[in-house]
C-alpha cells in the first residue's frame, strides 16, 4: 500500500522555524477526506449566505460569496486538477506536497489526528552493505555516547537522530556503567513522542524487563521520573514489570509514590499489589550520570 503524510493544517501565527507537520495516512483516505471537508465548507457557506439573504434581506454578502466562493474553490488542489488538470489524481503527482516515509528529513515533524507528535525512524536509502558516510555512528562506543547525550538533554531532549539508529541489533543495547538500555532512557525522560519512540523500540524487540545495576528495569524509570505515558505503554507491553522489586527490594509504584508522581502511581497502583512498606525518597535526587 502506498503511504503518504499529508501536510498537516498550518496554524495562524505559527513559529515560521518549526518543523514542517505531517500526517500519516493513505492516499485514498487522503483524497476522500479532502473532498469531504471541500463539499462540507462549500456546502455550509451557501447555506450561510442564503439564510442571511432570506431572512435579512443581504443581497451584497450572496453577491459576494457568489464572486469569492468560486474562487477559493480553485484554490483546492483537488479542484485545481479536477477541473483545469488532466482530470485524474495519481499518488506520483504530488498535488497535496505530500511525501513518503522514505522521503522524510530531519526538518520534518510527523504527528498523528491530534496533534501529538509520532516519532518515526527514516530509513535510509543507501544500501545496507554500502560504506557508512562520514560521520555515521558505527560502534558502540558512539551509539552510547549518543544514548546518554540524549538522556542528559533532559527535557529538551530530541528522540529523532536516537531512533534513526536504533535497529533489532541495538535495541537491547546496555551501557557500560550503569547498564542502561534505550527503553530505560526514554521511560525516563517523558519528552514528546516518549509513547511512539517506546512502542517502536519494543515492536523491533525492545525488552523493558532487563535490569540496571540497580536492579531497575523500565518501569522503575518511569515511575522514578514520573512519565504517565511510558507507565501506560509499558503496562500495556507486560504488566508484570510493576511488580518487579530492585536490588533495595522496592517495586516501581514506591519510587512513583515516593516522588509525588501521583498519575503514575494511579497507573501502577492498578497494576498490581501496593506493598505495605513505606517509600524511601532517593537521597541523591534526580537519577544521574555520574
Amino acid at each position: 500500500q502506498f503511504i503518504h503524510l499529508s501536510p498537516s493544517i498550518i496554524k495562524l501565527f505559527a513559529d515560521p522555524e518549526a518543523k514542517k507537520k505531517y500526517t500519516e495516512t493513505t492516499y485514498g483516505a487522503h483524497v476522500m477526506s479532502e473532498a469531504r471537508g471541500l463539499l462540507g465548507s462549500t456546502f455550509f457557506g451557501m447555506l450561510f449566505t442564503c439564510g442571511m439573504h432570506y431572512f435579512r434581506n443581504m443581497i451584497m454578502g450572496l453577491a459576494m460569496q457568489s464572486v469569492m466562493g468560486p474562487i477559493n474553490m480553485m484554490e483546492k488542489p483537488l479542484v485545481t486538477v479536477l477541473l483545469t488538470g488532466p482530470g485524474t489524481i495519481k499518488p506520483e503527482d504530488r498535488v497535496f506536497g505530500e511525501k513518503t516515509a522514505d522521503e522524510l528529513t530531519a526538518d520534518d515533524e510527523i504527528v498523528d489526528s491530534t496533534g501529538n507528535p509520532v516519532v518515526r525512524q527514516i530509513k535510509n536509502k543507501s544500501n545496507s552493505s554500502a560504506t557508512p558516510p562520514t560521520g555515521a555512528i558505527t560502534s558502540n562506543d558512539a551509539f552510547e555516547k549518543l544514548l546518554l547525550d540524549t538522556w542528559d538533554s533532559g527535557e529538551k531532549a530530541d528522540l529523532g537522530p536516537l531512533m534513526q539508529i536504533i535497529t533489532k541489533k541495538n535495541c537491547n543495547y546496555q551501557t557500560k556503567e550503569n547498564s542502561w538500555t534505550p527503553l530505560m532512557i526514554l521511560a525516563g525522560l517523558g519528552v514528546k513522542g516518549t509513547a511512539s519512540a517506546m512502542k517502536q523500540v519494543i515492536e523491533l524487540g525492545g525488552n523493558p524487563a532487563i535490569t540496571d545495576k540497580d536492579g531497575w528495569n523500565a518501569m522503575h524509570w518511569s515511575a522514578f521520573h514520573g512519565s504517565a505515558e511510558a507507565a501506560k505503554v509499558l503496562a500495556a507491553s507486560s504488566p508484570k514489570l510493576a511488580t518487579v522489586n530492585d536490588k533495595e527490594g522496592k517495586i516501581p509504584e514506591l519510587y512513583a509514590k515516593a516522588e509525588g508522581h501521583n498519575d503514575v502511581f494511579k497507573i501502577l497502583q492498578a497494576i498490581g499489589e501496593t506493598s505495605a512498606e513505606p517509600a524511601v525518597k532517593s537521597e541523591s535526587g534526580l537519577r544521574k550520570r555520574k
